[in-house]
């Protein structure tokens, strides 16, 4: 960056010390917009690590996160013509925090909430929506028709998972559910009797249960909550500017018209499953 300086105009020179001056500060301010615009070069992005076909850790590079949503991003970089770079933070408990902190920037899937819009903006529309269901054991008899008939009952999800606000708030008035950091963990402690029920969506489930090789268990009817995926932007993060908001919520417009998660959630359940197969 060039420099200036009024050293050079003798200051007995009052009247163009003054002017030097005023032209200096203007000059600097001209300067800082271009300036912080190459603040954002890039972008940090994470998600649910636990999430196929949507999230996961590419078994190649377990700092690096894989599947359709990863996939969906980089589509989105190429429309707002910054670069996008999908990592493994930690666990979907450990994501919420980084996005909260501005330690990320995007949120790669996330269910709308009023508490994350304390700390992070939405995109609309969403790029998704999910069926979250109830899991049990198949020789577990749970007659489920609503979710009063969870009462009495022990259930187990992942830690800061949300299913919708009404639901949220129903289960923390009504309902005992342990958290626990890992889906992993969830299904296993269903498998060994140490829940009665686990609230998951169904396609990341299934994909789960495939992996760890569990039998003996089921889905029952009807799902708890139909609810959409957002992308978010966090509060802190340095990109969060007008111009960038608009840049990205124009291309998340295109994209949904677009209807390109069909595709990429369709490839990424065969990717999965090769995966698991190895």
């Amino acid at each position: 960056m060039k420099r200036y300086s009024c050293k050079a105009i003798p200051s007995s020179s009052a009247v163009w010390q003054l002017a030097c001056w005023m032209i200096l500060v203007a000059l600097m301010v001209v300067g800082f917009p271009a300036h912080a615009n190459e603040s954002c070069k890039s972008l940090l992005a994470t998600g649910n690590p636990e999430y196929p076909p949507y999230l996961w850790r590419d078994p190649e590079d377990e700092n690096r996160l894989i599947g359709a949503n990863a996939e969906w991003m980089q589509l989105l970089s190429k429309e707002i013509g910054v670069p996008i770079d999908v990592k493994y933070v930690g666990p979907w408990g450990r994501v919420q925090e980084e996005a909260k902190l501005g330690r990320v920037d995007l949120l790669a899937g996330a269910f709308f909430t009023q508490p994350r819009l304390e700390y992070m903006d939405y995109f609309y529309p969403a790029f998704r929506e999910t069926r979250t269901v109830i899991w049990t054991r198949s020789n577990f008899n749970l007659p489920y028709k609503k979710w009063a008939d969870l009462t009495g009952k022990q259930g187990v999800t992942v830690i800061n998972n949300s299913f919708g606000e009404e639901f949220d708030r129903y289960a923390k008035e009504s309902l005992k559910i342990s958290m626990v950091p890992s889906l992993e963990q969830a299904l296993k402690m269903l498998s060994l009797s140490r829940a009665d029920y686990l609230i998951y969506e169904e396609d990341p489930g299934l994909a789960y249960v495939a992996k760890l090789n569990i039998t003996g268990l089921k889905t029952v009817s009807p799902p708890i909550t139909n609810e959409n995926l957002y992308l978010t932007l966090s509060h802190k993060s340095p990109c969060n500017t007008p111009e960038m908001r608009g840049r990205i919520a124009k291309a998340v417009y295109k994209l949904d018209k677009q209807n390109v998660m069909n595709k990429l959630i369709a490839s990424n359940i065969q990717l999965w499953r090769k995966q698991q197969s190895k």
